[in-house]
């Protein structure tokens, strides 16, 4: 006798119920119908069957068979009662079926039927059956489908010959039931498979049968979205640890996912920005999240501010689009508050280090002359020798430039570098300063530039010739012997000089051993277009503006002037014409440079005629003052007075010199 449970048969099951009483070898001990009016509930009270909603209340009894019309999967049963062949929804609706046309008929599943095969193949589900001897007894057609095979080519057959993983033989023989197996097949079709043996009434098993699905896609979408699900987590895990910050917003603008940079740099939370319009985050201006997403198209380089501290930003959004259809938009968010504070303090900096260590090199001399190229070539032997180099050039023209040049390109680079005014030199002053220039401690010594020349007093004349001639000096009656390299500038006529008895003979050939002559301004006008992008780089950072460029027009207006004054007057009139253009204005055009050129000229006028008091020449006399004053606060530190006057030692030097302040 075997009992058996039934769960949640229906009204067209309750057949089976009838015939299964009718049974001597099979008992129902229980019927399970989870409604409380449902038919199995009548059924049951009619025929004084123990019935309920609970599986578990009959499961603990001395139960062999479940008929499970639920669709719940066997495996819930099998895992927790091993023991219990349990017969799923699809077999039992079969059984329904055969039991519904002819109870006398059930045994005879392999005859051939019409009806039986019919019932048979309008099952969905693959259904293989295998007698004790282990050759197949059943196949429907689902099953001929999914595998490839006629039923006249399997039928007789062992499975193991068409199926050698069916698992069907290891049922047969340990009689157990195996449910919900994965199972890959020849042609590549991935299966779940359920396996029960066939077991008679006396218990013994006369076969197996196997009822299994394709799950191929089902298999396949699921693996898209674990491989979805990795990328997602991916692209998270990218985004949150990117600096810049970003903001993802859906189809209607509303807020979807921001990294911690974002929070950082807004000041809002993930909760105040998600599912929040794109207008949130803005202090000023329009969202360009919206405009993105009206317009289709991405938007670069916007400038906004946003967030509570109004932080400006550079913003880059683009559309998200997915089958031609916009979803949503992704926004990466650049803060230049602090990049431009960073770069002002960079570019400050290397100015100062290249002002204080003199680390001006030969890349600094701008221009593609062929008589710059000649000059820049002869510093560059020059740089390599010891003897004494003689600059020559009209004022203004770069002499202390190239000799920073030359200083830099020696071996004495690490030694110091010191410019000396030879109007300013006395006797003492020029021992001072070849004492000073000599370093110790086995480092080499440096290069003492001397500019202008032929403004030297004799009796300093007489000085240096006797360290040229013999590396030393007599300094309180002591003979002190020195290394230091010397370069000398002139924009005068040294022939003229000697001829007329201002610069002594012996010391003029010996600072021109090696003479190099610098061209003027005048004769290279192709270079003026180079030097002004670097002169307005060099003024932007003096004057803390935001020039860009020189219009065609100014440009020709530059090129078509004579410069008298070289390239320091292209700087004079370049900060003239940044000083004088409009407050905000990103170029100078030809208005600029003409103001500039003219306020210029009214200096140069004839001093007979009232001078007019224009705006330029009260900044200047204004400008004197302030040199004055901060000299004396500093105690004629030209270093410190640079510094805090913010502008380059250069610079400082070029206007105390054109203030007659040295």
């Amino acid at each position: 006798m075997q009992n058996i449970l039934i769960i949640d048969a229906d009204q067209e099951s309750i057949c089976v119920l009838q015939h299964i009483e009718q049974i001597d070898t099979y008992q129902i001990i229980g019927i399970v119908d989870r409604t409380e009016n449902g038919d199995s509930n009548k059924f049951a009270s009619q025929n004084g069957i123990p019935h309920g909603p609970d599986p578990e209340s009959f499961l603990s009894g001395n139960v062999q068979l479940i008929l499970d019309f639920s669709g719940d999967s066997p495996s819930i049963y099998n895992q927790k009662y091993p023991q219990i062949t349990v017969i799923p929804k699809s077999i039992s609706q079969l059984i329904v079926k055969i039991l519904a046309y002819h109870h006398s008929e059930l045994h005879s599943l392999e005859s051939d039927n019409i009806i039986y095969k019919s019932i048979f193949n309008s099952v969905g589900e693959g259904m293989i059956g295998i007698d004790k001897k282990g050759h197949i007894n059943l196949f429907n057609d689902s099953a001929s489908k999914m595998l490839d095979f006629s039923v006249e080519e399997v039928i007789g057959k062992p499975i193991l010959s068409i199926i050698p993983a069916s698992g069907l033989p290891d049922i047969l023989q340990n009689g157990q039931p195996d449910s919900d197996v994965e199972l890959q097949l020849t042609n590549g079709l991935d299966i779940l498979s359920s396996r029960y043996p066939i077991v008679m009434p006396d218990g013994t098993i006369t076969g197996a049968f196997a009822v299994f699905k394709d799950v191929t896609g089902v298999i396949r979408t699921a693996e898209e979205i674990t491989d979805l699900k990795r990328v997602k987590t991916m692209l998270e895990a990218i985004i949150h640890s990117s600096d810049d910050a970003i903001s993802v917003v859906d189809s209607e603008g509303l807020g979807i996912l921001v990294n911690p940079a974002y929070t950082r740099l807004t000041g809002l939370t993930e909760r105040e920005v998600i599912g929040q319009p794109a207008t949130v985050d803005i202090s000023s201006g329009e969202s360009i999240h919206m405009r993105v997403l009206e317009t289709k198209a991405p938007a670069r380089g916007v400038n906004m501010q946003i967030g509570e501290n109004n932080r400006d930003v550079i913003v880059n959004v683009a559309p998200i689009i997915v089958d031609q259809e916009v979803k949503g938009s992704v926004g990466v968010i650049h803060d230049i508050t602090e990049i431009r504070s960073l770069m002002k303090q960079l570019d400050h900096a290397k100015a100062m280090i290249r002002e204080l260590e003199s680390t001006y090199t030969f890349d600094d001399i701008i221009g593609t002359n062929e008589d710059l190229l000649i000059a820049v070539s002869q510093a560059k032997i020059a740089a390599g020798s010891e003897i004494p180099v003689m600059l020559r050039g009209e004022p203004g023209s770069g002499k202390e430039l190239f000799a920073h040049a030359i200083h830099t390109g020696s071996r004495r680079n690490e030694g110091e570098f010191i410019r000396v005014s030879c109007a300013s030199l006395d006797v003492e002053a020029i021992e001072v300063a070849l004492m000073h220039t000599e370093i110790q401690h086995d480092k080499s010594s440096g290069t003492l530039f001397l500019d202008e020349i032929t403004e030297l007093k004799p009796a300093v004349q007489k000085k240096l010739l006797e360290y040229i001639g013999s590396g030393r000096i007599t300094a309180a009656g002591q003979p002190i012997q020195l290394t230091v390299r010397i370069i000398t500038s002139s924009a005068a006529n040294l022939e003229r000089a000697v001829h007329e008895g201002v610069l002594c003979e012996d010391l003029y050939y010996q600072l021109t051993r090696m003479s190099i002559r610098i061209p003027p301004l005048r004769t290279r006008t192709d270079d003026i277009e180079l030097l002004t992008d670097v002169l307005l780089a060099m003024l932007n950072q003096e004057f803390g503006m935001t020039i860009q460029q020189v219009t065609p027009k100014a440009m020709q207006r530059l090129q078509s002037y004579e410069w008298p004054g070289n390239v320091r007057e292209l700087e004079n009139v370049l900060s003239r014409a940044m000083i004088l253009t409009e407050a905000g204005s990103t170029k100078l055009d030809e208005e600029d440079i003409v103001r500039a050129l003219s306020s210029r000229s009214e200096q140069q006028t004839d001093p007979g005629i009232p001078e007019k008091r224009t705006l330029a020449s009260l900044m200047e006399d204004h400008e004197k003052v302030l040199l004055e004053t901060s000299l004396k606060e500093n105690n004629g530190q030209k270093v410190l007075t640079a510094d805090r006057l913010g502008i380059s030692l250069r610079s400082l030097y070029y206007k105390l010199e054109k203030y007659k302040l040295i």
